[in-house]
């Protein structure tokens, strides 16, 4: 689209023009939203322009698709006729329905040898009631067709409603940091007009301030004299703060301003939990600086600071799924330069007391003393999988395995069927997706969203290590997995501890007893080496003195342990 209309030269062009992330390109997803204005030249004579915003698709990520569709009038379907429609395109598309938007349903790579045309098209038509002839059949990699998806913009889509002589109301649907120019807002205008020369006024924060820049993406940042109402455009605040433009508010004048801001979003919850520590004391400012950055980028971000006895200061970040945890991960390493250590991912617990009060654990060590608790509730989710009927058992057996409980099916095509579950969130954050994904060879695909906080049968894991607790590995788990998990993780961190100079002693306990344990055996050196025969008290006395150094240096000697450790929660079934 972006060559039909002349967007950008051949000469300028890059294999995923928008996803300008590494990450996004090496693993072919889009992380971002993206949004780009293109002028079109249709076939009734007319020019349009188009306002377009390019949406993640993955389930962690469903956040940045519902701020993008609250931008816009349609949403064009992207559907892939090697995989046919996936839980998340199910996902996305409820969202548009919800928003209203006209839905333009197109097929992509129908020139592959997989691709399955015939059987996706009756799909769709099943799926939105639509007749054949209104689904387009595309190849974005050869451009054959696509010009028929800009025509049914011009014919389907309705223009942006302009009330240019009413106050300014601008929504802002995402943001990033520049460091010459500040915050910078992408924007929908509604009503009104903006000039770089207005005074603006951010309504939920109450910020006042004059744009550096005002501009729009053709698909670079390109500065304009003047944004007006149905325009997506970006405003260079200059603000350094993150907090001060937030995602979701409403830009207005501030000599004139609105009475009423836009409907903003609905809070994003984060799902799942973990700690983010730096390897060097001294990143600690480093890292919040970052996580801030990041969270001006990426509004589901949350995080607060947390001190852990093992790893020093750090921070406990909340992320909207394991997925979502991976690209932190991987931003604040490659884009940061910071060398950081992330905790085995958890929940967020709701803790009922004996004196009647309610506490959210978000970190396992910070659940109090057993014998106050009255009940432990666990967030359950409503668990959806789309999938070929052939690996309905498969999927059946790996569910029940998690302590899922079946719901109900639905057979929304012929050999598809889509499987309803409820299930503990905690069973689904550590490898879930993958095992579906290799049990289905890749055809399932899940979404899923919270239910509710259901009481559970939980205790306390804890890992002593030279008999200290270590609080960066201690989980909240099922009563019936915690002597299985116990064991399987004192096996596996006896593995991965380096061996010291005296033996250290690796525990699991629960409940106030020790379950398992292992040693890691010390390093020794051979005092005998030197004895040639001689007399066994000789030897016997060489030993002992050993024997008590070692006992000496088991009592001020500390263990160091790697990254891998606080890890090896997330792969003990492996």
């Amino acid at each position: 689209m972006l060559h039909l209309t002349n967007t950008i030269s051949d000469r300028d062009t890059t294999e995923q023009v928008l996803d300008s992330m590494d990450l996004e390109r090496e693993r072919g997803v889009t992380i971002k939203a993206s949004a780009v204005r293109m002028v079109y030249d249709a076939k009734d004579g007319q020019s349009y322009e188009f306002n377009l915003i390019d949406t993640p698709g993955h389930v962690d990520f469903s956040y940045e698709v519902s701020r993008a569709l609250y931008a816009c009038e349609g949403a064009i379907l992207v559907v892939d006729a090697t995989q046919g429609i996936e839980a998340q395109t199910l996902a996305n598309l409820y969202l548009a329905l919800d928003a209203n938007l006209v839905v333009i349903p197109v097929l992509n790579k129908i020139d592959l040898p997989s691709a399955m045309v015939e059987e996706v098209t009756k799909d769709l038509i099943n799926l939105l009631g639509v007749k054949k002839e209104e689904i387009i059949p595309i190849s974005a990699k050869s451009g054959f067709n696509v010009e028929a998806v800009l025509e049914a913009i011009v014919q389907k889509v309705p223009a942006p409603r302009r009330v240019s002589d009413a106050p300014l109301r601008a929504l802002i649907f995402d943001s990033h940091y520049d460091s010459y120019k500040g915050v910078i807002s992408y924007v929908r205008i509604f009503d009104g007009s903006l000039t770089p020369t207005d005074k603006l006024l951010m309504m939920a924060t109450g910020v006042k301030v004059v744009p550096v820049e005002v501009g729009i993406f053709a698909p670079t940042m390109t500065p304009v004299d003047k944004l007006e109402a149905g325009d997506v455009g970006y405003i260079a605040t200059g603000l350094k703060t993150v907090s001060e433009s937030r995602v979701g508010d409403t830009v207005t004048n501030a000599n004139k301003p609105a009475d009423q801001a836009l409907p903003g979003y609905i809070k994003v919850k984060p799902m799942v939990f973990a700690g983010v520590f730096p390897t060097e004391g001294e990143d600690y400012p480093n890292l919040k600086e970052a996580l801030e950055k990041l969270q001006l980028n990426d509004a589901s971000l949350v995080f607060e600071p947390e001190s852990s006895e093992a790893l020093s200061f750090g921070f406990r970040c909340g992320f909207l799924g394991l997925f979502h945890m991976d690209i932190i991960q991987e931003r604040l390493e490659r884009e940061y330069n910071l060398d950081v250590l992330f905790t085995a991912p958890s929940v967020a617990y709701q803790v009922k007391k004996q004196d009647g009060s309610t506490v959210i654990v978000a970190s396992p060590a910070d659940l109090p003393d057993e014998s106050i608790i009255t009940e432990i509730e666990e967030p359950w989710m409503a668990l959806e999988i789309f999938t070929p009927t052939e690996y309905y058992g498969m999927i059946m057996e790996l569910v029940k395995k998690r302590r899922g409980v079946f719901v109900s099916q639905e057979y929304p095509a012929a050999n598809r069927v889509q499987l309803n579950y409820e299930i503990p969130l905690s069973e689904i954050i550590i490898d879930f997706f993958d095992d579906l994904k290799s049990g289905s060879r890749g055809y399932a695909s899940m979404d899923y969203q919270f239910l509710e906080y259901r009481p559970g049968n939980l205790v306390k894991l804890e890992i002593l290590i030279n008999e200290e607790p270590v609080d960066a590995l201690t989980a909240i788990v099922h009563k019936n997995d915690a002597y299985h998990k116990g064991q399987a993780l004192v096996t596996k961190l006896k593995e991965i501890i380096p061996p010291q100079l005296f033996v250290i002693p690796v525990q699991a306990s629960s409940q106030g007893r020790i379950i398992s344990r292992a040693n890691v055996k010390a390093l020794r050196k051979d005092v005998l080496a030197k004895c040639y025969g001689g007399d066994i008290s000789r030897k016997k006395k060489l030993l002992e003195k050993q024997k008590k150094g070692k006992k000496r240096m088991k009592m001020v000697g500390s263990v160091e342990l790697p990254q891998e450790a606080f890890m090896a929660i997330l792969r003990l079934d492996k």
